[in-house]
């Protein structure tokens, strides 16, 4: 399908579809793409992408625009190239997702997602990544109140972590290296945390051992505090 226009009035459409490419194609219809496999969409803007593109496997998305809540949820098996993302729950429950040099405008991205890698793409929004298993961040650029909880297995290379307080709370087994000051790191459960600075340490749960996660800054390293 290429160089083609969906209107509002074909909302939910491409249902239970195998094997299709979008290419140069606007769709301004909610609900689009569902229980489908093996797509392959380039160029192709979402207006109105509310609800769009649930319970899909294997998605190819290169330069795609979304606008819309909802985006991706339990989608399986996906490689992103360029996408951009305004609205919030982006890729709610899903596993297997690779992102490249993408931009979300989100809040609660990412949640209940196993299996995520994030190269080189900036996240903004609240609670991001909360209840996710075995996700990593890239060279990224992220800024979430409340960012990063609940996390098991979180790995973070050379990413910036701006305006985000609270951050790492009952988070497990943590690999981050933040090349920005933290505003506030609160009760990770273990791991090692490296930033330049770090605002505050909080541990106020009796059931979280500090000294199980090292924690380094450029004036000292502590387990915990």
């Amino acid at each position: 399908m290429n160089h083609t226009t969906w209107q509002p009035d074909a909302h939910a459409g491409i249902w239970y579809t195998q094997d299709m490419t979008m290419t140069n194609t606007t769709v301004r219809a909610t609900k689009t793409f569902r229980h489908a496999q093996q797509l392959r969409l380039k160029n192709v803007d979402f207006s109105d992408a509310g609800e769009t593109l649930w319970w899909c496997d294997d998605v190819q998305l290169d330069h795609v625009t979304v606008n819309g809540d909802y985006f991706g949820m339990n989608t399986n098996n996906v490689v992103a190239h360029n996408l951009k993302v305004t609205g919030n729950y982006v890729f709610d429950g899903g596993k297997n997702i690779e992102v490249h040099d993408s931009t979300f405008i989100t809040h609660d991205a990412f949640w209940n997602c196993e299996n995520v890698t994030i190269y080189n793409s900036t996240i903004i929004g609240e609670y991001l990544a909360w209840n996710a298993k075995n996700i990593t961040f890239i060279d990224c650029w992220l800024e979430s109140d409340q960012g990063l909880c609940y996390v098991d297995h979180l790995t973070m290379r050379n990413c910036s972590l701006i305006n985000t307080d609270l951050s790492f709370e009952y988070c497990t087994d943590i690999d981050a290296t933040i090349k920005t000051s933290i505003d506030s790191v609160k009760n990770p459960v273990n791991g090692q945390i490296t930033a330049p600075k770090i605002g505050q340490i909080i541990f106020d749960d009796p059931a979280i051992d500090p000294k199980q996660t090292t924690i380094t800054t450029q004036e000292e390293t502590t387990h915990g505090k």
